[in-house]
């Protein structure tokens, strides 16, 4: 196969595969075995085999390879230039018309910093665990800094460790500001609040902590705290922003299928094993166990390869009712967005896993959403037994309570109000309170508007329970109010 022939071949080219590449010693085929990232018709990044040695292959092809060639292979060598820990390059070519090709290194047995976070990620904030994983990548962030480097898309996932040494990859995100001499504090803050926004908003409160990983290696600037949070929530509200752009279309973490009869979206690691659901999913609600049985929507355990999820069919009640639906999105793609914004922020609901509309010349008709199976007891059935129960031990364990303290706090963070926030729709699991039924969700741009919404949210919460009762006036007082919204 030539670079041509692979621009052709989708996301699902048929391994292994042998393309035929040239470096100083002449030509020689290059075996991909294994895919770890596909751009169809633009990139595809895997495991291969070159002149017998086990190689990372990043092969660009199309209309914008030769470009994306030149920022692979200027990165890759700004990082070596620079003393860097980077694997070697070990061989490289374009070919004009057709596309380029950079051979790294193959670090056998490498563990990303990213797997290494998410085995820690559920432990107390800030655990020795924690510490460790972030102090390595910040010393390693402060020696890149410290030699006038920068890497556009810096995260926990382009650090490798292997054999105990921390390794810099992707070399088309790094940028030189004067290679060789300190980057500028402004450029140091703005990459730095590009790592800190992917990890969890409530590590905020410990940043000048974790800084001094950094500072040990590269103590060139004083670096303000206030600054680096503005520069956070600045990435962190731009890369909201892009993902919810990708919940609806055909990419590398969703697939898409628009047309007049059906839009489908679904998680594209669960594509195949939800398929036969999708295909047929008044089936799998008829031999599922119900939840719920309404006029508007109906809601049932469905199990499917083993594992349990929820599918929720949202129903066009007659003529009438189908009058006001049909011309606006279903409550199945709000509900799939705002599961999808929540499951993004780090606040606990069932992830979302498909969406399906059904439609009629692009006229919306029944829609279905799959989401995972949330276990966990409601809150309402947790909290009872401290209804009646004298003294302290009418008050939830204090763990229940800070859990709550954490919701709502990250509601309020980000200006989000549920619109229907009774007890049911709140389930304790693993340790979090998960939201679900999403339906009338929604984030506000105003805080006059988010102000009202949550006063609402607030009083619907406290209505669980009898306004005389110990309870009531234990989550009263510590649920945070909005100014102007309860009595003080």
């Amino acid at each position: 196969m030539t670079l041509a022939e692979l621009s052709r071949s989708g996301r699902s080219p048929q391994l292994p595969l042998s393309i035929e590449l040239a470096d100083a010693a002449g030509p020689a085929n290059l075996v991909l075995q294994r895919l770890l990232r596909v751009l169809p018709g633009q990139r595809y990044v895997g495991v291969a085999e070159w002149r017998g040695r086990k190689v990372l292959a990043k092969l660009l092809v199309g209309g914008k390879a030769a470009r994306a060639f030149q920022r692979e292979l200027h990165g890759a060598r700004l990082l070596a230039g620079q003393g860097l820990p980077t694997p070697l390059l070990l061989a490289d070519g374009l070919r004009e018309g057709e596309g380029g090709w950079l051979l790294f290194e193959y670090l056998d047995n490498a563990e990303s910093l990213g797997d290494a976070w998410r085995a820690v990620e559920g432990q107390p904030l800030l655990s020795a665990e924690q510490q460790a994983v972030l102090g390595e990548a910040l010393a390693l962030v402060a020696r890149l800094h410290s030699q006038g480097l920068w890497q556009d898309d810096l995260h926990l996932d382009n650090l490798l460790r292997h054999n105990g040494q921390l390794f810099i990859i992707d070399g088309g995100g790094v940028r030189g500001e004067t290679p060789g001499q300190p980057l500028s504090r402004d450029k140091v803050l703005e990459n730095l609040g590009v790592f800190f926004a992917q990890l969890p908003v409530e590590l905020e409160s410990f940043i000048e902590e974790l800084l001094v990983h950094y500072l040990l290696a590269n103590g060139e600037h004083a670096l303000l705290v206030e600054t680096l949070l503005k520069d956070i929530d600045k990435v962190r509200r731009w890369r909201l922003r892009d993902y919810l752009r990708k919940i609806g279309r055909d990419c590398s973490l969703f697939s898409a299928r628009r047309g007049a009869s059906v839009l489908r979206v679904v998680r594209r690691r669960d594509e195949s094993r939800l398929a036969p659901l999708l295909a047929d999913p008044d089936a799998a609600i008829a031999a599922g166990q119900a939840l719920k049985l309404g006029g508007t929507s109906t809601v049932a355990r469905v199990e499917q390869a083993g594992r349990q999820l929820v599918v929720k069919r949202y129903n066009i009640k007659g003529f009438a009712h189908w009058l006001k639906r049909f011309w606006r999105p279903s409550r199945a793609w709000h509900s799939w967005v705002e599961g999808n914004r929540l499951d993004f922020l780090g606040i606990a609901t069932p992830k979302p896993l498909a969406l399906l509309e059904l439609r009629s010349l692009w006229l919306r008709r029944r829609a279905y959403l799959i989401t995972e199976y949330a276990a966990g007891e409601d809150i309402i059935a947790r909290f009872k037994p401290c209804l009646d129960a004298p003294g302290q031990a009418g008050s939830p364990p204090e763990a229940e309570l800070q859990a709550l303290d954490l919701l709502f706090a990250a509601l309020l963070r980000e200006r989000i109000s549920h619109g229907d926030f009774k007890g049911s729709n709140l389930l304790w699991q693993n340790g979090r309170w998960v939201l679900i039924d999403l339906d009338a969700m929604q984030q506000h741009l105003s805080a006059h508007s988010f102000a009202r919404a949550y006063a609402r949210d607030r009083a619907r919460f406290l209505r669980n329970w009898p306004a005389d009762s110990r309870l009531f006036q234990l989550l009263d007082e510590r649920l945070p109010q909005v100014p102007g919204t309860c009595p003080e």
